[in-house]
Parts: structure tokens; C-alpha cells; sequence
């Protein structure tokens, strides 16, 4: 793939959005290692300076991150997301239980009003797919799946914006989970559980939803505080 100087746009900020694309859609996965700077010259046909300024620029909004001498991470899958992990990196825990209160409160009642059956199916299998995981110990696995199913919540309330903003806040709330994980007493499978949404997602049935996503919040808020 051979990139030619457009007059629309600065080579350099064509080279980001290429380089923005390959991130957004995983063909670079969150926490690994981009190809090297010869090896995306090659690729893109452009000079080290060029690429060198558009890595700066998405290393500034904390979608990549440059160590010296080991290579440029993938750390974000946006600039929102990127944006929302520097933020959070100063806040607590209880902090982030409470954005997540407004979040996941409307996706639940967007949810009950919009949600097809095959995202309630998605819904289920991903719930499987937790308890599976939790049960084998494989804790990494079991926080994708528990983030996994609350951002199939998120674009089943059919809102672009609430998704998207819910998707940017993805890496923080992953970390969260796995940090609680390793708490003396943690359980991953509380009893207030989410069966609950999904049956009332199911049922189109939007305050039933959004007190189910109350009392699991409020069950995490009081072991945080305990």
C-alpha cells in the first residue's frame, strides 16, 4: 500500500488516519507491539520524519505509547478511549463505580427498548462464556467477557454516541475489573448477577432493567467500601 502526497491534507495527517484506521479496526490489537519504523515506511512509502510526526500525534492522544528502544504500543483503540484512560489514571475506584452508575443505567433502559433478539442471544452467550471462565480460573477471560456484555448493553440502546462513549471507557473499566479481581474476597459471579438484565432487556421491560443495574452497582459499591 503506496500513499501519494494529497493536496486536500498534509502528508502527515493522512499517514495518522491510515495509521488511526489500523488501530480502530484491530488489525493492530490493544497491547501490542506495531510493526517497526522501516517496516511501516516500506509499507506506506513515506519518510521517517512523516511517520515519526503522525506516531507523535497519536502517541499524544494516548492511543499509542513510544518506549525507547523495545517499540510503539497499541494503548487505545481511540482518542476518546485514550483520552479517558489518561483521565482516569488519577481516580479512584469509587470514582469510576459512579460514572458508570449514569452510563450503564441508560444503556440498560435504551436496551429494554431497542434490543433485537439476537442481542439478547449475544447477551446470554457472553454471560456462558463469564461463568466458564470464572469457574477456570482464566480471569482475563472472564474480565472480557464481563465488559464484553456490558458494551453489547451499550449498542443494543441503539445510541451511537452513548456506545461510543461507553467503548472509550472499555480499557479503564477491563483494569478495573481485573484490579478487583486480585481483592482478598472478590467474587466474580455476585448473586445480584446480570441474568436479571438480561430478562428484562428481554421482557422490554426499562425500569426493571435499570434496577437491576442499580443493585449490582450498589453491591459493588458497598464491597469497595467495606
Amino acid at each position: 500500500m503506496t500513499l501519494s502526497t494529497s493536496h486536500r491534507q498534509p502528508l502527515a495527517d493522512e499517514i495518522t488516519a491510515k495509521l488511526r484506521a489500523m488501530i480502530h479496526s484491530g488489525e493492530w490489537p490493544l497491547q501490542q507491539r506495531i510493526p517497526s519504523e522501516p517496516e511501516l515506511m516500506a509499507k506506506l512509502g513515506v519518510s521517517r520524519g512523516t511517520l515519526r510526526e503522525a506516531i507523535k500525534a497519536l502517541a499524544h492522544s494516548g492511543m499509542l505509547e513510544v518506549r525507547r528502544g523495545d517499540g510503539t504500543y497499541v494503548r487505545a483503540t481511540s482518542e476518546m478511549s485514550g483520552a479517558a484512560r489518561r483521565m482516569y489514571q488519577d481516580h479512584t475506584e469509587a470514582h469510576i463505580l459512579e460514572v458508570r452508575v449514569g452510563l450503564d443505567t441508560q444503556a440498560a433502559r435504551l436496551a429494554a427498548r431497542h434490543a433485537t433478539a439476537d442481542d439478547v442471544s449475544a447477551l446470554r452467550a457472553l454471560l456462558a462464556e463469564r461463568d466458564k471462565a470464572w469457574h477456570a480460573a482464566d480471569y482475563a477471560a472472564w474480565a472480557r467477557a464481563d465488559w464484553g456484555f456490558h458494551e453489547r448493553v451499550a449498542q443494543a440502546s441503539r445510541n451511537p454516541l452513548l456506545h461510543e462513549l461507553y467503548v472509550s471507557f472499555g480499557d479503564v473499566f477491563h483494569d478495573d475489573l481485573l484490579n478487583q479481581q486480585r481483592r482478598a474476597g472478590f467474587e466474580g459471579l455476585p448473586h445480584e448477577g446480570h441474568g436479571a438484565l438480561v430478562d428484562a432487556i428481554e421482557a422490554r421491560d426499562g425500569e426493571a432493567a435499570v434496577a437491576s443495574v442499580n443493585r449490582n452497582l450498589n453491591s459493588c459499591a458497598e464491597w469497595l467500601g467495606a
